[in-house]
């Protein structure tokens, strides 16, 4: 599919009210060719709305020139605020980062590489105004190598989806459009960007997926690779977890520690039995060493499990800390 977003950047002044109708999070890193065709296509798809928003870019410590061109366009432009972090930590703390500055009643998602199409906006807009929390932008055109991106993607979404529950077709898809309300009830660590519906579905949220458009990569290269399969594995298991076990973590390590003290006492006893009654040796039996690990397990996990309560309560209480530091943040206003 051939891209239709404007070649040249031009500097125009929007009213951007206090509290904007809606906030436009885009995560860049190593964009400087994309993002004044970007900005201008975000600021095009989204004038015949009548809505009054804001563009957040966050320049997560990009090497090529992105951070000057955001500060720039930044100083030029009021409905856009760049900011800038110290270094590179990350899709998901960055978009941390934009969620934290987001003002607007609505929170659109998308990435920097103009694969994502801004005018693809409003129909999630359309869509959110039906009653849900959380739209899904659905790549079902999706322009990238059918063996590298393709295939590991829908084996991701696949299993994904029946882990958590919360089957869509495109877990991948940054663009997305969050009711504010809602993505200040998610904390993000990790890669958990990627799995925001299923963090959504934790809160009680409703979700809904409709088809977008997508376009080939036009500049750069792609930030994504097979190297980031096990990193998403490792968060599938924090996400199983959070979904069943969030508030009661006593519930899974209990009963296993349950099963292996009951195991272990069994062979205890079983191995009392024959060494009083049948006068046998038991001192040369696997089974001993099988049951003192069964009791000792046991009782390391009933102390997990009283640990992680504690944690969980700390989690709920405590007071939120940032995970991303912020060097400055740079702004017409």
């Amino acid at each position: 599919m051939a891209s239709s977003f404007p070649q040249n950047n031009v500097a125009i002044k929007v009213k951007v009210s206090p509290t904007p109708d809606l906030s436009v999070v885009v995560p860049v890193y190593n964009e400087a060719d994309s993002i004044p065709a970007l900005i201008q296509a975000i600021a095009d798809a989204l004038e015949p709305t009548q809505l009054s928003y804001e563009i957040i870019c966050i320049d997560d410590g990009s090497v090529d020139g992105s951070t000057q061109i955001l500060t720039e366009i930044a100083k030029q432009r009021s409905d856009l605020k760049a900011l800038i972090l110290r270094r590179n930590y990350g899709q998901t703390p960055a978009m941390a980062a934009g969620f934290e500055a987001a003002a607007g009643q609505v929170i659109v998602t998308l990435d920097g590489d103009l694969q994502n199409d801004p005018a693809d906006i409003p129909l999630l807009l359309a869509k959110l105004d039906e009653g849900y929390d959380l739209v899904s932008g659905w790549r079902k055109k999706r322009q990238d190598a059918a063996l590298t991106r393709l295939l590991p993607s829908k084996i991701a979404n696949w299993l994904i989806g029946n882990v958590t529950e919360v089957k869509i077709h495109d877990y991948g898809c940054s663009l997305k459009a969050y009711r504010a309300e809602l993505v200040a009830d998610m904390n993000l660590y990790g890669e958990l960007h990627r799995f925001l519906p299923a963090l959504a579905f934790i809160e009680g949220a409703k979700i809904a997926e409709i088809p977008v458009r997508h376009h080939a990569r036009r500049f750069g290269k792609s930030k994504y690779g097979l190297g980031r399969t096990i990193r998403v594995l490792m968060d599938l298991f924090t996400i199983f977890f959070m979904k069943k076990f969030l508030t009661r973590p006593m519930h899974v390590f209990g009963l296993g520690g349950m099963i292996s003290f009951v195991l272990g006492i069994g062979i205890g006893l079983y191995l009392t039995l024959i060494k009083f009654v049948f006068d046998a040796n038991i001192g040369d039996r696997p089974l001993l060493i099988l049951a003192v690990l069964l009791v000792l397990t046991g009782i390391q996990l009933f102390c997990f499990g009283l640990v992680s309560e504690l944690l969980m309560r700390t989690y709920h209480e405590s007071q939120r800390k940032p995970i991303y530091r912020i060097r400055n943040i740079v702004s017409k206003d």
